[in-house]
């Protein structure tokens, strides 16, 4: 049997006619005919009682009957679940992101004006390290990341860059450089660097000042970094959104004027994608842009 029997019989069940559900199935009579006696000689009995001008439901008919709708919406169903993943409709994608693609909003943004126009796309999302996400995603084990731009990504992974942002100095409040009216590259010659994962920007301001900076810890996420600075640890050169999102005690932030580093906030995706949903978020964040 297949599905189309089922299509057939419900048709005659519906008409309680040969000749008028052959018309609304598009076929001819006697092929909707022997359709119907090969599912009867498939089910060993018999569905419809013929009579001259109609036909009637037999007791094994009317309980095909209840089976046969539920069997043919269950199939639709699936068929269109199936035409909807195909087209990147439906589906999972798993995400991992830096701290800071939530402090600039980046990812709320593209995450949730997404998952408005794409309700069945589900999506799993943890927070991981930085240097960690192009290998979780060369290897298959999550689908994009946000990351912070510049780093060293496999041939496998594509970067897709988002927003551009500047950085700031986190330095304790009770350090010297807060009596400063302005802090320059020169100030920070001897001071330590507490490392945050992206260092573009602590290189950047070490190379404007013409020295080669101290390194502290690089102690991973950037509240740990902020911790750290408010323990008297060293100072760090930070992206800007952290000044709303992160306040700690003992904590102040402070422009360094004569250097602007900056970096992007981006979406790192593998090169040959071939999951459809995860096909459609690239091209969407891309759209947006």
């Amino acid at each position: 049997m297949e599905i189309r029997h089922f299509r057939y019989f419900l048709a005659v069940a519906r008409h309680r006619h040969f000749t008028r559900a052959a018309e609304q199935l598009g076929i001819a009579p006697p092929t909707l005919t022997r359709q119907i006696q090969d599912l009867e000689n498939a089910l060993g009995t018999r569905l419809f009682l013929r009579e001259q001008r109609e036909v009637r439901l037999t007791e094994a008919g009317r309980a095909l009957q209840i089976e046969a709708e539920l069997a043919v919406r269950q199939f639709e169903t699936a068929q269109y679940n199936v035409q909807r993943a195909g087209r990147g409709e439906a589906g999972r994608i798993e995400l991992g992101y830096v701290a800071s693609a939530v402090f600039s909003g980046v990812l709320q943004q593209h995450v949730s004006q997404f998952r408005q126009r794409y309700a069945d796309i589900e999506f799993n999302i943890n927070e991981h390290l930085m240097p960690t996400l192009p290998r979780l995603i060369e290897e298959g084990r999550l689908d994009v990341g946000f990351i912070r731009s510049p780093m060293q990504l496999p041939d496998s992974v594509s970067v897709v860059p988002l927003l551009t942002e500047g950085f700031v100095l986190a330095l304790a409040d009770s350090s010297w450089l807060g009596k400063l009216k302005i802090i320059n590259t020169v100030n920070l010659q001897s001071e330590v660097f507490i490392l945050p994962e992206q260092i573009s920007g602590t290189l950047e301001v070490a190379a404007h000042g013409g020295f080669a900076p101290t390194l502290g810890p690089q102690p991973g996420g950037l509240v740990s970094v902020i911790a750290l600075v408010s323990l008297g640890q060293g100072v760090a050169v930070v992206p800007e959104s952290v000044v709303d999102h992160i306040r700690l005690p003992n904590v102040v932030y402070r422009r360094i004027e004569d250097c602007q580093p900056s970096s992007s906030l981006s979406l790192i995706h593998r090169r040959h994608e071939k999951a459809p949903a995860v096909i459609r978020f690239v091209e969407y964040v891309k759209g947006a842009l």
